[in-house]
């Protein structure tokens, strides 16, 4: 399993973002666009764990993470090379989300990708062409984080499919955790794991 931990995006973020994709590819920015309904926040990237005992213990760890609901809002456009991002503004409510969530898994011994966090939206990868991406009008738009997810990231049919496996919500711990029982990215969850 690749998984990651990651903030999923409102409907409304979403939809800003789209725009924005859509003014870069109308701008001739060519590359491989990150699906709709893949755009998301990692926070931090765990990469291949094995499923039974590794994947229990990120769970584990994930509901060990406690932290308030916390606002997020759209902020200018970035890149890192040929990797060209929707940047967020400074939010202490998300550095302290960050904060608690690598905490939890340093303290369960969980390997993560620990590069600093430098807070973005990937919006595509591999950028070429003769368009400028600085000239588009950067996406607006906010959000209230009330839960944080851990995603599994699986390559079908040649795309990138996440999946939400479970998901913590603010303030929560071990008993208000809940299970997607392995639903897309982005679809809504029901029923608290174990009930």
């Amino acid at each position: 399993m690749r998984l990651f931990i990651a903030i999923q995006l409102s409907e409304e973020m979403r939809a800003s973002l789209t725009g924005t994709v859509q003014r870069l590819k109308k701008a001739g920015v060519r590359g491989r666009y990150a699906a709709a309904q893949n755009l998301h926040l990692t926070l931090a990237f765990l990469g291949e764990t094995a499923a039974g005992e590794g994947l229990a213990s990120v769970e584990q760890a994930l509901r060990e993470a406690a932290f308030p609901a916390f606002p997020l809002e759209l902020s200018g456009l970035g890149n890192f090379g040929d990797l060209p991002w929707a940047g967020l503004k400074d939010s202490p409510g998300l550095e302290a989300a960050v904060r608690e969530v690598r905490g939890a898994l340093d303290r369960a011994g969980i390997r993560y990708d620990r590069k600093k966090f430098v807070p973005h939206i990937t919006l595509l990868r591999n950028m070429n062409g003769n368009g400028d991406w600085k000239s588009v009008q950067p996406p607006r738009g906010q959000m209230t984080v009330r839960r944080i997810s851990l995603m599994n990231s699986e390559l079908r049919d040649g795309r990138r499919v996440y999946t939400e496996l479970m998901s913590v919500k603010a303030h929560d711990r071990a008993d208000k955790c809940e299970s997607t029982e392995g639903r897309p990215m982005g679809m809504s969850v029901r029923e608290p794991k174990g009930e």
